[in-house]
């Protein structure tokens, strides 16, 4: 049985904020992925509850391995609007050094694991980071987050297996927002949602709204004490919608109705929703709305500015971290790639040659 524990001023004004936060630099990112300032973006329109209510509801020990909408768990932690936007456009200081495609995040400071373009490989690795933490006696738990589309993917199926036998203490946050790309729910698996494949790997699973900032909160924090007193892996099933579309690659409005999207995006907005609430409280008024949409957009514009007029990473950093020390097939990679610069130098950028 959850316990309901309600939400206080601070908490929740800080967990608005940060769900205006994420819409907002998903807005203006978007329309610089349309502009061709940056390559690729996925947005989490209608998701900003699991994004900020989960991270809220976890401890900064634990341990996220995402999939690809979850930038609202970095920024909760910390992680920067400058930073992600660093990590978009693929500058000096973006700290995967350029070499992932915008939006797969990933801090070490911040304990999220890098986020990887295959489908649903987080999953499988995060009941082996869970048996780790499990074993160090570490008090945390894993969390993978994921939509439902993933869950047909075979490491979906071999990560709960993992997890329900090893009893490792992790979380499977999956966001049943409708659409797999173009491929809705009816047409993905005949089983009732998530949850009933949870059971049927003996995992204790539970079904939320995902579109209700407090139920995430109290949904994931119980899971939370779950997984880590009774050291079990808990399966978290968000239902929500993806009002976006499935990234800068596709026009979703090609295979489901707009007046679909229209009321996801208006009647069951999680940031509406949850403005009614602080504000029916007392705890907010327009004023600070107003004040903080002007300042969101203001912080989320000057990062971009600063990110697409910064450096790209120096070319050696192509090969350096990736072993320890440089193999013979990257230090020839590296020999051939300086000679196609040297010999087509009106071709490629002078920094190149650093």
């Amino acid at each position: 049985m959850i316990r309901y524990v309600s939400l206080g001023e601070e908490v929740a004004v800080n967990m608005y904020s940060a769900m205006v936060t994420l819409k907002t630099m998903d807005t203006y990112l978007y329309e610089a992925q349309r502009q061709g300032r940056i390559s690729f973006y996925m947005t989490t329109f209608g998701e900003e509850a699991i994004n900020i209510a989960s991270a809220a509801a976890l401890s900064p020990h634990d341990f996220v391995l995402p999939q690809y909408r979850e930038a609202g768990v970095l920024l909760w932690r910390g992680f920067t609007v400058q930073e992600c936007t660093n990590q978009c456009f693929g500058n000096k200081d973006d700290k995967g050094k350029g070499r992932q495609m915008p939006v797969h995040y990933g801090s070490n400071k911040h304990n999220v694991i890098t986020i990887s373009s295959p489908l649903a490989t987080q999953i499988s690795q995060a009941a082996g980071v869970a048996y780790s933490l499990k074993m160090d006696k570490t008090g945390a738990c894993a969390v993978a987050y994921t939509g439902e589309g993933a869950t047909s993917e075979g490491d979906f199926h071999a990560g709960l297996n993992f997890a329900a036998v090893l009893e490792a203490p992790v979380i499977f946050l999956c966001r049943n927002n409708g659409w797999a790309i173009s491929t809705p729910v009816h047409e993905q698996f005949r089983s009732d949602g998530i949850v009933s494949k949870g059971l049927g790997y003996g995992i204790r699973s539970i079904r939320v709204d995902g579109n209700d900032v407090i139920a995430v909160y109290n949904a994931v924090r119980a899971a939370r004490t779950m997984a880590i007193s009774e050291e079990r892996p808990i399966l978290v099933e968000a239902m929500t919608y993806r009002v976006g579309h499935h990234s800068t690659s596709d026009d979703s409005t090609k295979y489901r109705a707009t007046n679909e999207i229209e009321y996801w995006k208006t009647a069951r907005c999680p940031i509406t929703i949850f403005r009614k609430h602080i504000h029916r409280n007392g705890w907010w008024s327009d004023d600070q709305e107003s004040e903080l949409y002007r300042h969101v957009k203001n912080q989320v514009l000057e990062a971009i500015k600063r990110a697409e007029g910064m450096e790209k990473p120096a070319l050696t950093e192509l090969f350096s971290d990736v072993y320890e020390k440089m193999t013979p097939n990257l230090q020839e990679q590296e020999r051939c790639i300086r000679d196609a610069i040297h010999k087509y130098p009106k071709d490629y950028p002078t920094d190149f040659h650093v």
